[in-house]
């Protein structure tokens, strides 16, 4: 089979197309044809030096495409299925950039009919990341679907990334009333095509002052991709017993807390690495992902917000620098 590595930790350069031999799945375990690998800045973060820990890896940690054959003890999974990947790399030397992967059982979701492979590719980080930063809240909902956030305001931080974007999707159809935060004209449209309900370009406009004529008691939930910048908006911003939910650190690795102003409105942050979660709230975002699909909530492409950009198996070089670039939108590989 062909499949894209790196035996060394670098730049994009030091990924190359190789043959190597088709494993077999040993108890537990789903051998999956990979028909689109779906690219996330932590995979290039672990290719640039972040981890490495094999002599050989094969990136990528989502993906969709089809069961190609099952290990003993694997009841729910059959051959022909349609299925999406999540933390496929995780642990592992063996990720999506290839033409077949073999994985934990645990790992490979059924994908609904309602869903291509290029959104099934684009759901494992962002879309469960979301579903946690969204169910983190004290007193909030730990499921997500319609009515689950009725009556609670949520400001999405980044509303034009791949996160963001699902969480805006992901919220809405839960009934909350989204704000976003973007730094361009074209960032808000596609915010907007995503489904937030007020977008605040934060280069052009006094975010917080906007923010709060749209929320005067402040919002429940922030979904942060960048507290080292922004963790003085969020904390003008959020409501008492609010929730900052973190998720990465762009930006800046580090950020101090005013302790007064923060604790005087029981405010809570909620840190969250998908790769750390635990498989019971890893399981339980796949189940609500699958039900956003179903309903014709969860979507990608440019009238959902998420431009898709295409690159063969034999450019998966290319499609790292385009994320590491700064791409909007979402990089899928293609594979079969």
């Amino acid at each position: 089979m062909r499949a894209v590595v790196y035996s060394q930790t670098g730049p994009s350069s030091v990924l190359s197309l190789v043959e190597r031999d088709v494993a077999e799945p040993g108890p537990g375990e789903v051998r999956v044809r990979v028909v689109r690998s779906g690219v996330n800045p932590t995979d290039w973060k672990s290719r640039a030096g972040m981890s490495q820990g094999h002599d050989e890896v094969v990136p990528g940690q989502d993906g969709a495409g089809v069961v190609d054959a099952v290990g003993v003890g694997v009841e729910d999974l059959a051959a022909g299925d349609r299925v999406w990947l999540v933390l496929a790399q995780h642990g592992r030397a063996y990720g999506t950039s290839a033409e077949l992967t073999v994985q934990p059982a645990e790992r490979v979701i059924r994908l609904p009919d309602e869903a291509d492979f290029d959104l099934g590719a684009s759901l494992g980080v962002p879309a469960v990341t979301a579903h946690r930063a969204l169910t983190a809240a004290e007193g909030g909902p730990t499921r997500l679907g319609p009515g689950a956030l009725e009556g609670r305001t949520v400001l999405v931080a980044g509303g034009a990334g791949a996160v963001g974007n699902a969480a805006i999707q992901l919220a809405r159809w839960s009934g909350a009333t989204v704000i976003t935060t973007v730094s361009s004209d074209e960032k808000a449209v596609l915010a907007r095509a995503a489904g937030a309900q007020h977008v605040v370009n934060y280069r052009t406009s006094d975010a917080a002052a906007e923010i709060l004529t749209i929320a005067p008691d402040g919002v429940d939930i922030v979904v942060e991709v960048a507290p080292a910048q922004n963790n003085e908006l969020d904390l003008a911003v959020a409501k008492n017993r609010g929730t900052i939910a973190i998720y990465a650190n762009n930006g800046g690795d580090s950020f101090s807390v005013e302790i007064r102003a923060t604790f005087s409105r029981n405010l809570r942050y909620q840190f969250l690495l998908l790769y750390t979660l635990g498989a019971d709230l890893i399981a339980a975002a796949a189940e609500d992902v699958n039900a956003a699909i179903v309903a014709g909530a969860l979507r990608v492409g440019e009238d959902a917000g998420v431009p898709l950009h295409h690159f063969p198996l034999e450019e998966t070089a290319a499609a790292h620098q385009a994320v590491e670039d700064g791409a909007i939108g979402k990089v899928l590989i293609d594979i079969g």
